[in-house]
């Protein structure tokens, strides 16, 4: 059976959850499906020196990749370790292209496995989700919460503490087994999961740079989701990766979260509370959440980033992607209200690109 495959920005069509669940190891690792996670990989990657050299052999490397599948002597490689800046230094971790080949093949079917199970208000990673949806999604839970802003709203927003480095393989792979069934399957991510360890030890972490790494982490903190609606019974709660939020007209209430929340995240997940990332908010003081603040009537963009926005476009005035970097920029106010800092961006385009 061929397992239907997407690029997160799009789904081509839906597999039922019986069909999913029915897939075992040697239909996991067909040729076919194997060739369907190249060509997902390789979107927008074709001029890359790894990728285009894999591609030479195409055909070859990736019946050698079926064949160590199969017979179980495939071993995920090493990593090559680099930092990022957006904004804040980030430390990437990128396996090698046939790693994430199968890193692809995994994605795809864990996705389609778990995704119906996790909650509406999950908003990373997945299709038809996303910062700007999670960001209008608050928008709305604030108007419900005060009454078309005639009552008190309090946010609570919460981190947890090194959350990537943090991950405990055991916890993990309990959790994946809930619905993985296949022993053969549970080998291969076994592969996956064992082929990282953080700075904190064995049996712990999950490189950022890994597409597998993204459904793990909602597969991981699905269970903060579950116990938060269904046990603390939270009408209005939103998570977005490791940025968790929470909405009441009872500040009082709010706190009386953070204590359970410690101590289900500490017990049950092995994860610690970013203790210097406790942040109570008022609607009317503008709530923080990914990369915008919501107010009363309006959604703003951060001071902050729209400083960077101008420094980073002075820094590339007259390089080759200036204006791909403003089209992002004003994509990215597009989602707010801020009609005058766009016409001050094409202001400053147009100036600078005399």
């Amino acid at each position: 059976m061929h397992i239907d495959t997407f690029d997160g920005a799009e789904h081509r069509s839906v597999s039922t959850l019986s069909e999913v669940e029915r897939v075992d190891y040697s239909k996991l690792i067909s040729i076919e499906n194997l060739f369907q996670a190249w060509k997902e990989f390789r979107k927008g990657k074709a001029k890359r020196f790894d990728v285009a050299e894999f591609e030479r052999n195409l055909e070859d490397n990736l019946f050698e990749l079926h064949l160590k599948l199969k017979n179980k002597s495939y071993k995920h490689g090493g990593y090559e370790s680099f930092y990022v800046h957006d904004p804040k230094q980030r430390h990437i971790h990128k396996a090698s292209v046939i790693d994430r080949v199968v890193h692809h093949l995994l994605y795809t079917f864990l996705y389609k496995l778990f995704d119906r199970v996790f909650i509406y208000d999950s908003y990373s990673c997945r299709l038809n989700k996303g910062t700007h949806k999670g960001v209008k999604r608050l928008a709305e839970l604030t108007r419900k919460v005060s009454k078309n802003y005639t009552r008190p709203c309090f946010a609570l927003k919460l981190d947890i503490k090194k959350f990537f480095a943090s991950v405990d393989h055991e916890v993990l792979l309990t959790l994946l087994k809930k619905k993985v069934k296949d022993k053969d399957i549970i080998w291969l991510l076994v592969q996956i999961i064992n082929s990282f360890y953080s700075d904190k030890g064995e049996g712990k972490g999950m490189p950022l740079g890994n597409l597998t790494s993204q459904v793990f982490a909602n597969i991981y903190l699905n269970e903060l989701d579950q116990f938060t609606k269904h046990k603390l019974k939270v009408k209005y709660y939103l998570r977005y990766a490791d940025d968790f939020l929470f909405l009441s007209k009872n500040k009082e209430l709010l706190c009386k979260y953070i204590d359970v929340l410690r101590q289900f995240l500490s017990n049950g997940l092995k994860l610690e509370l970013h203790p210097n990332k406790i942040i109570f908010r008022k609607l009317e003081w503008g709530i923080d959440f990914l990369g915008y603040i919501v107010l009363p009537h309006y959604i703003l963009p951060r001071t902050k980033t729209r400083k960077r926005i101008f420094k980073k476009l002075k820094e590339n005035v007259g390089s080759e992607n200036f204006n791909q970097s403003l089209q992002s920029y004003l994509g990215y106010l597009g989602h707010a209200s801020s009609f005058k800092i766009a016409q001050s961006l094409l202001y400053f385009y147009q100036k600078y690109s005399l």
